[in-house]
């Protein structure tokens, strides 16, 4: 169903050639050829992951600073919209995309191949290995190890998370009733939450490694454990940094109950991680 201004628009605006996808490719070379050195110990990595963080923050302000006087001029109308609207609901599912295949792999690992490598009957490769999830023993793992409980501080960052969903919603319903008190406290508690939630992770972290003797080398389970968290926790992180921007933005005098798409999609990227984050709990913490 298209709108009074999707029909009576006849322009579709189109930017004019930018600068910042190539800004954003020397930023990326700059971080991957940095990390590549990093890793093998080459003192020239860090400064070229140093430049490479520069450069993208410069990027993102120069970036997202165009997009947002294009917006404040009146140059997205409805058409823009729609195609915001179905661009942001694409890069959404490629999300779910991406984390059904971190989640396929811990289930093929969990169900399929660790129990078949335990039960097979003659252990040619593998004759130490004992198939009992989450503590494996077999070759490569150098350190008895413990696994993550539920009912703690992962429990406590479920309910951080979910509450920071809920403070969203709330200063959507604020936006769309013109509340402008309640909108800027929802989002400030919003990010707020979502910066706590980070820095219990890191300390989750510290303790597991220190701890719990848990890393990237406690076999099937430490590697599945860090990379589904780990991931999950970098899109926390660009979650929290987008719904800071439109705070600001909020606190400029930006958005109204009909014009609020930024806001939309910082919402719905931050519900995607909330859901997202419900089955970490369950099937990388509970089960």
């Amino acid at each position: 169903m298209t709108t009074a201004n999707e029909q009576e628009q006849t322009h579709y605006f189109v930017p004019q050639p930018s600068r910042w996808p190539a800004v954003g490719a020397v930023a990326l070379f700059c971080l991957g050829l940095g990390a590549a050195f990093a890793v093998n110990g080459q003192p020239l990595g860090k400064l070229l992951l140093g430049v490479g963080a520069l450069i993208l923050i410069y990027m993102l302000f120069g970036w997202f600073g165009d997009v947002i006087r294009e917006n404040r001029r009146g140059d997205y109308q409805g058409k823009e919209d729609m195609s915001f609207r179905w661009g942001m609901g694409w890069f959404i599912f490629s999300e779910v995309m991406f984390f059904g295949a971190f989640f396929g792999a811990l289930y093929w690992v969990r169900v399929v191949s660790v129990p078949t490598l335990g039960e097979m009957d003659y252990k040619i490769l593998y004759p130490d290995f004992e198939p009992s999830w989450p503590l494996l023993t077999g070759p490569g793992i150098t350190k008895p190890y413990q696994a993550m409980g539920a009912w703690g501080l992962p429990a406590l960052n479920t309910l951080i998370l979910l509450s920071s969903g809920a403070m969203v919603t709330w200063a959507h319903w604020a936006l769309l009733q013109g509340r402008r008190a309640q909108l800027k406290l929802g989002l400030l508690l919003t990010v707020l939450l979502g910066t706590l939630f980070l820095c219990l992770q890191m300390y989750e972290y510290g303790h597991a490694m220190s701890e719990l003797n848990l890393s990237l080398a406690s076999g099937a389970y430490g590697m599945t454990f860090f990379m589904l968290t780990g991931f999950h926790g970098m899109h926390v992180l660009l979650g929290t940094i987008i719904l800071a921007v439109v705070w600001l933005r909020v606190m400029r005098g930006h958005f109204d109950g009909q014009h609020h798409f930024a806001f939309e999609a910082a919402a719905w990227y931050w519900h995607f991680v909330d859901v997202v984050w419900l089955l970490l709990f369950v099937f990388v913490y509970w089960l």
